[in-house]
């Protein structure tokens, strides 16, 4: 088994804030997979783990060409990270992280099942991979081209914020709404960017990038939206964790760094 990290967005929101919050500007320009959460990299909470778990080969770190050369000094101390950059400069020009994923399988001629997830995400304290996986193996059982993906039960007022699963009496996927009203779908059930796909799905990333190649970038960035195509073509499961930190603004920022210290009783020291 494989696993790829996202890690080549540009953290546009995130930059914004801390520009006008004096006390973290010496965050501005760490990409958000870099931050320190607790005083470790948020990335480095989850090559911890993956490197622990003997059925993980190989983690693939796709980055973009302005924050390389801290990723590279990063993976110095990971042996198993390989990095590779989706090649833009500018958040106008990134590739979106559908085609990011396309590039890694590609690059290096993945074949075998995948783990995704995205570069600004932890799960609550409660989460085991080892037992995401084990689920994952027992969906295959029942069918070898079986996917899996996550959710957190939401909030009324949530819904319009997330990609949102619809799911059968089995779990399987029956319905993927980007963002809906509360009143579209009886559905709460929030889809995080963490995805195990089967290597039979693999070959979907590039076909659903032809098949939109002529709409607009926004359409083909959100790995949401590959889920979306896949499950009308593979079996996607879907399997509830409790919850998730999403850094994607100062204050989410805050929140995951103070929940990180305060579980390992660190204190918040003064940058240099």
């Amino acid at each position: 088994m494989k696993t790829l990290i996202l890690a080549a967005g540009y953290g546009t929101r995130l930059e914004r804030d801390l520009k006008n919050e004096a006390a973290q500007q010496h965050l501005i320009g760490v990409p958000k997979p870099l931050l320190p959460i607790g005083g470790t990299p948020l990335i480095s909470r989850w090559t911890e783990t993956l490197q622990k778990l003997p059925s993980i080969d190989d983690v693939y770190v796709v980055v973009n060409d302005a924050n390389a050369a801290q990723f590279k000094e990063w993976s110095k101390v990971w042996p198993k990270v390989q990095l590779m950059s989706d090649g833009s400069c500018t958040n106008e020009t990134r590739l979106g992280a559908v085609s990011c994923m396309n590039a890694i399988v590609k690059h290096f001629k993945v074949d075998d099942d995948l783990i995704v997830i995205a570069g600004d995400t932890l799960f609550y304290d409660d989460f085991d991979l080892s037992e995401i996986i084990d689920r994952f193996h027992k969906f295959q059982s029942l069918y070898a081209e079986a996917n899996l993906a996550l959710y957190v039960t939401c909030k009324d007022e949530e819904v319009v914020k997330y990609g949102i699963l619809e799911v059968d009496e089995t779990s399987r996927l029956t319905g993927f709404l980007e963002k809906p009203q509360p009143s579209e779908t009886s559905s709460r059930k929030e889809c995080p960017c963490f995805y195990i796909l089967s290597r039979h799905s693999l070959p979907l990333i590039q076909q659903f990038l032809l098949d939109t190649q002529d709409s607009p970038l926004a359409t083909r960035d959100a790995p949401g939206n590959f889920i979306k195509y896949l499950y009308k073509r593979k079996p996607i499961y879907a399997t509830e964790i409790s919850g998730r930190f999403d850094v994607g603004s100062l204050q989410s920022y805050i929140i995951c760094d103070d929940h990180f210290r305060n579980r390992e009783g660190k204190k918040v020291s003064s940058p240099d």
